[in-house]
């Protein structure tokens, strides 16, 4: 009788795992002589991260857990307290209870859902309400896609808690102010170097030369540090990009801003009692704004307003001017106000063209990468995923298990997803757009008009006739907005009352979750097994709309959620999510099979190839719901296996689809998923030589390309 490879194991057989694997199949012995550049010594910083906002930190975070030693320079002297990004997506705070459990930290700081689930559109914070849009549904609270709900948390907070992460990572942060004696070539692991720009890079034969600038004992100072990677994660205005020479391409200057910070009790009780909302969106004929309520419980705000330089200058806006400012959109008198930032910003929507150079040893991620409206929170939720794609791989480097093409797959995976996020958060600007274009306002116009007095004949004009046009210009088209005209008695102001309700009925206004793009974002080629034409797989146009998100288990995607419970513990009650199957501490892949021999069979084939590729592989046995009892007694042992564990799925009803039906496959398949919770490889029916596919699919996702067993004995 044919013993069955699953059940040998446990019959004093182990060692098969060994002898089934020639030696000359070693691939981490096979391209040594290309990671000569990345070997540490202890003079040189395998990571050197460029930017401390939460993109650097988060990279550096989750490099720290996997082992890789970092630093992180930032040329500022303090941590920003404006509060800038405050949306958290769906992915996103799945990264973060990875990081641990920073999203139920998250979840329990952030104002009540009830509070900023809004966008209101009025007149005035305490006059007409012209529409509002709910954006939080019942569905998105049950957690049926996601463990996770999405997050309403300023940026500065978010900062804060990452902080309190890396002190707990024993990060030491130094202030800048040159008391702090530094290693003159190595800052070493573990510090976060406040006040210290980058101001040049230059790579050697075995690593980069960084040279720094910073303030010590009041005298400018520089020094070098040399590093074996360099990430870029220092803003829009990147200097690390710019050294690099790597260009930016899209759209620039769509609109320029200015942001006014500040707090008011009063307003936060009024809206809290009276229309609480997050976005609230102001038309009236004294002043046009948008009003972002971070937190109404502590009367925490940022108002932004069209800025027309130079015929405005920051000049323009004291304090004083602020205040009157704000009067004019709250409606009414505050008892107290306190400005607390002023500060312009410019919005654009371009990608660099790259993200990888100077040989797979700087790499750009966040703003540094990709600049994108706020419409739709894109930017930093965009940026925390890349850290998330980067790390892994930038770990699998220094641990041998890949080669330096590893990183190349960061580019080739991330920057399809930045263009395409550019492009859909260009369309909910301009889904933004359509509310004033309804009330009479062309926000387009006013741009135009801007364009012709700065380029056109209107240049040559004294400075205060320019700013008097420009003014008179925008007063006339806020009279679209005056009461008299703007209401449903007015025949051109019902008009424009009906097209606004229709672009509200119609979903066609600013929108803030896209549930198919934060958790259905798709990778076609990268450090994966694609199975179909890239043309074919081409994610459909963004319209700025939303759209449903539908599960599935093909390549690049991430792992669908469903929760599930351990085994054998069949009295355990401890519930979880697939996506928490994946290691968020070590650079570990994931194998998902059925409860079945052939599957068994290609798992101990699987755990035999990643011997070979000195990877860490774990194997996942997912039990239909309700069929544990049918478990005999060799099942049953080979559950006390360490590489295997065993979870059986939790149905929301008896009706509702099992797990392989969520994946849109049968459980003859098996599913190979990423250290970032992305499926490498799926094989949706019965494998026939799982030996040879294994090491297929291992050389394809590890190396980038096959490589030949001829090959290897070659180099090796």
């Amino acid at each position: 009788m044919v013993v069955p490879r699953f059940i040998m194991r446990f019959k004093g057989f182990s060692s098969i795992r060994i002898k089934l694997y020639p030696f000359e199949y070693l691939p981490r012995r096979s391209f040594s002589d290309l990671k000569a550049n990345f070997s540490c010594d202890d003079e040189v910083l395998p990571v050197l991260i460029v930017g401390a906002g939460p993109v650097g930190l988060v990279l550096s975070i989750i490099l720290t857990k996997l082992g890789v030693k970092c630093a992180v320079l930032e040329k500022s002297k303090t941590f920003s307290q404006h509060p800038q990004a405050h949306f958290i997506n769906n992915r996103s705070m799945e990264v973060f209870r990875k990081l641990n459990d920073l999203a139920k930290e998250i979840q329990k700081l952030q104002p009540p859902v009830d509070l900023w689930r809004k966008f209101i559109y009025c007149t005035s914070l305490s006059g007409y309400i012209l529409g509002s849009v709910d954006h939080m549904q019942p569905e998105e609270f049950e957690q049926e896609f996601s463990p996770v709900s999405v997050a309403h948390f300023s940026q500065y907070k978010l900062t804060r808690l990452l902080l309190k992460q890396l002190e707990n990572l024993e990060f030491r942060i130094y202030n800048g102010d040159g008391k702090e004696e530094l290693n003159d070539r190595l800052p070493g692991e573990r510090k976060i170097l406040m006040g210290h720009e980058c101001v040049s890079i230059k790579a050697t034969d075995h690593c980069l030369k960084v040279g720094v600038s910073f303030i010590k004992e009041g005298k400018k100072t520089e020094r070098n540090i040399f590093c074996r990677i360099l990430v870029g994660s220092d803003g829009a205005g990147s200097t690390v990009r710019k050294l690099m020479g790597i260009a930016m391409q899209g759209e620039r200057e769509l609109q320029k801003l200015v942001s006014i910070h500040f707090l008011s009790q009063d307003l936060g009780e009024y809206l809290l009692h009276e229309r609480p909302g997050m976005l609230f969106f102001i038309f009236n004929t004294e002043t046009i704004g948008v009003l972002v309520a971070h937190d109404l419980n502590q009367g925490e705000f940022v108002l932004q307003m069209p800025f027309y330089p130079p015929q405005q200058n920051l000049k323009d806006f004291s304090s004083k001017v602020c205040e009157e400012l704000i009067f004019q959109i709250v409606g009414r008198e505050l008892r107290d106000i306190n400005v607390i930032d002023i500060k312009p910003w410019v919005m654009h929507a371009e990608v660099a063209e790259k993200f990888v150079a100077c040989d797979n040893r700087v790499i750009l991620a966040g703003d540094a990468a990709h600049r994108f409206p706020p419409a739709g929170g894109f930017g930093m939720n965009t940026g925390i995923q890349d850290a998330h794609n980067l790390a892994w791989k930038i770990a699998s480097l220094f641990q041998d298990i890949s080669p330096p093409s590893i990183l190349q797959t960061y580019e080739m995976e991330r920057r399809p997803i930045a263009i395409f996020n550019t492009k859909l958060s260009v369309q909910n600007f301009k889904a933004a757009m359509a509310v004033p274009a309804a009330l009479g306002l062309d926000p387009a116009t006013a741009n135009s008009v801007h364009q012709i007095i700065n380029s056109g004949i209107g240049s040559i004009l004294p400075s205060g006739v320019q700013r008097a046009i420009l003014d008179g210009i925008f007063a006339a088209g806020r009279a679209q907005l005056s009461e008299s005209l703007l209401n449903d008695k007015n025949p051109l102001g019902s008009l424009r009352l009906a097209k606004l309700r229709r672009i509200f009925d119609e979903g066609k206004s600013l929108q803030l979750q896209f549930p198919a793009e934060d958790l259905g974002f798709r990778y076609l080629e990268g450090a994966m097994v694609p199975e179909n034409d890239k043309a074919s797989q081409a994610p459909e146009a963004p319209t700025g709309r939303k759209r449903d998100y539908v599960p599935s288990a093909e390549p690049g995607l991430r792992l669908p959620h469903m929760k599930v419970r351990m085994l054998p513990k069949l009295s355990s009650e401890e519930v979880f999510s697939t996506l928490d199957l994946v290691s968020g501490d070590k650079v570990e892949f994931l194998l998902m099979i059925a409860p079945k021999n052939k599957s068994y069979n290609l798992a101990e084939d699987a755990l035999t190839v990643a011997d070979g590729f000195g990877i860490s592989l774990k194997i996942c046995v997912m039990w239909p719901y309700n069929s544990v009892k049918d478990i005999d007694a060799n099942k049953y042992a080979l559950m006390l296996s360490k590489d295997f564990i065993h979870v059986e799925e939790i149905k929301r009803s008896a009706s509702s689809p099992s797990w392989w039906d969520i994946c849109q496959m049968t459980d003859r398949g098996a599913i190979l998923v990423r250290p970032d919770e992305h499926i490498a490889w799926r094989a949706e029916a019965e494998v026939s030589d799982t030996m040879s596919e294994m090491e297929k699919v291992f050389s394809l996702v590890l190396l980038g390309k096959k490589t030949s067993v001829a090959g290897r004995r070659h180099k090796a």
